[in-house]
């Protein structure tokens, strides 16, 4: 098995997001079984972009100069791991005010309930909903945001969405706002192109991984070209993929 940003199909097995079998899960809930692994290509994925993530923070103004909330908003949340554990745990985390979008309702509760379990305060300052990721209209209320994750977005949609996608970032991001997104570099590559894509909408690239022995890669971007109006009615994507197969 090759490790990489989606286990393998065979792999996934009935376990669900928590270890205890159930068949009842759904497909996605069986994708997220890894995470219990630390060894899993899944888990690498996951502290690689909570490290950019706590890079970002680590970038944005104290609060004598940014006043607001740093708000985070994070696109096919999932169990919302990227954003909660960090949350949690860094220094700035009380000052943050996050949104996460999911729409399978067992991997929006697992959220709901390891924010609560994450410690005192961080379950009030992380929204989760149970929604269409792709809609707009669910971030009208947090964006512009500091800080944005588009983490098994990119492996899942057509190589036009990823454009429209990351152009639409120019709407959710505030001016220095970052972004961290996932993808895995199997035939057609396309994260040169989504490279190229982040830097024709006026981000600078951060960070870049992809470890060898992976097929998983990791981006941060900071928008430091012009910021666009946000469109409540857009739809950023169709979501095609299964988290296994590349679109």
């Amino acid at each position: 098995m090759v490790p990489g940003d989606h286990p393998e199909a065979a792999g996934m097995g009935t376990e669900s997001a928590g270890g205890a079998e159930s068949a009842g899960d759904s497909h996605w809930v069986r994708w997220h079984a890894p995470y219990e692994d630390p060894s899993s290509g899944l888990s690498l994925r996951l502290r690689t972009v909570q490290s950019m993530v706590r890079a970002a923070l680590d970038e944005i103004p104290g609060p004598d100069i940014h006043r607001e909330p740093i708000r985070m908003v994070s696109l096919c949340a999932g169990q919302g791991r990227d954003v909660i554990d960090v949350v949690a745990s860094h220094p700035r985390g009380p000052e943050v005010s996050a949104l996460l979008v999911e729409l399978d309702p067992a991997l929006a509760a697992f959220a709901r309930e390891r924010a609560a379990a994450a410690g005192p305060g961080v379950a009030e300052r992380i929204r989760i909903v149970e929604g269409d990721a792709s809609q707009s209209h669910w971030y009208a209320d947090d964006v512009p945001a500091d800080i944005v994750l588009v983490c098994g977005v990119f492996g899942n949609i057509s190589p036009a969405d990823i454009t429209r996608t990351i152009q639409a970032m120019r709407g959710f991001c505030v001016s220095g706002g970052h972004v961290v997104w996932t993808r895995h570099r199997r035939p057609p590559d396309l994260t040169p192109a989504i490279r190229t894509d982040f830097a024709a909408a006026g981000f600078t690239e951060i960070a870049f991984e992809a470890p060898e022995n992976t097929v998983m890669t990791v981006g941060h971007h900071r928008l430091d070209g012009a910021t666009a109006p946000f469109d409540p009615g857009l739809q950023l994507f169709d979501f095609v993929g299964d988290g296994w197969n590349p679109v």
